[in-house]
């Protein structure tokens, strides 16, 4: 018996010793290598693109759940350049969208960052929109318009595609807006609809919780950590920095993460 035991125990590790370390490390919906995600960066900070915490928990929670992603921006004049330390526009700097967004790719050829314009929802099995300014400022006019704003023309044209498909949509901190304003209907989460300060952290964003109830949309409210899942449209938001903590990333991570395996999960349907 116990030599039986000691040879199935070789056999064990000579058969993980033959795969990749990711082998041991998927997570809970990994088709692994068979879902695509196309995720969709503004830039690259807080306060003038896509939040660096959002974009990199975004590909981790992608990665350990066996999804192939690819990323993709508008190749186009971000609104400005803030200045992240004075939380002021810089004076007189102009930078490209996709350049800015770029700071997130990692490597060559499909790992590099992708014109948006190039987004075909036929190559993916969902989208995902990080949170950040850039949602209010690039990829909207929701920053100079309110409830009223447009959608930068492929970031419309994108969403309205992956819903016709039926294919899911991931939405963090402020990209519900997004779909919120082209997509009639659907229900979301960005959090709290007031801003209910705490010891742990606060709500300052709720106007924009006001705007997408006028667009007609649903809202949910949810801790930062959850996740609000839409499933007869297929969107997911979770709220994420739209609370605003100095300390709890944590929550941040775990509520990207949320979103992300219940993307995958419909990605399977």
């Amino acid at each position: 018996m116990l030599a039986t035991r000691t040879l199935l125990s070789k056999q064990t590790l000579a058969v993980l010793s033959r795969q990749p370390a990711c082998f041991v490390h998927h997570g809970d919906y990994g088709n692994w290598g068979n879902t695509n995600v196309a995720v969709v960066f503004s830039g690259c900070g807080w306060w003038d693109g896509t939040d660096v915490h959002e974009g990199v928990y975004t590909m981790y929670h992608l990665s350990r759940n066996g999804a192939r992603f690819q990323m993709f921006s508008p190749n186009q004049q971000q609104m400005h350049v803030m200045d992240h330390m004075r939380k002021q526009p810089g004076s007189g700097e102009n930078r490209n969208m996709m350049t800015e967004s770029a700071r997130f790719s990692h490597g060559q050829g499909m790992m590099q960052m992708q014109d948006l314009a190039k987004l075909d929802v036929n190559s993916f099995d969902a989208v995902i929109f990080p949170g950040g300014h850039g949602i209010t400022k690039n990829l909207s006019s929701f920053v100079k318009d309110g409830k009223d704003c447009k959608l930068h023309n492929d970031v419309e044209r994108v969403l309205k595609d992956f819903h016709r498909s039926r294919k899911p949509i991931g939405l963090a901190s402020m990209a519900p807006m997004l779909a919120c304003r082209v997509l009639p209907g659907i229900e979301v989460t960005m959090g709290y609809e007031r801003d209910d300060n705490t010891r742990w952290g606060n709500w300052p964003h709720t106007t924009i919780v006001q705007a997408i109830k006028s667009m007609g949309a649903r809202h949910n409210v949810r801790e930062p950590y959850e996740a609000y899942v839409d499933e007869k449209n297929k969107v997911v938001s979770t709220p994420t920095f739209m609370w605003e903590t100095e300390y709890h990333y944590h929550y941040i991570f775990d509520g990207i993460g949320n979103m992300v395996k219940h993307v995958m999960r419909m990605s399977t349907k």
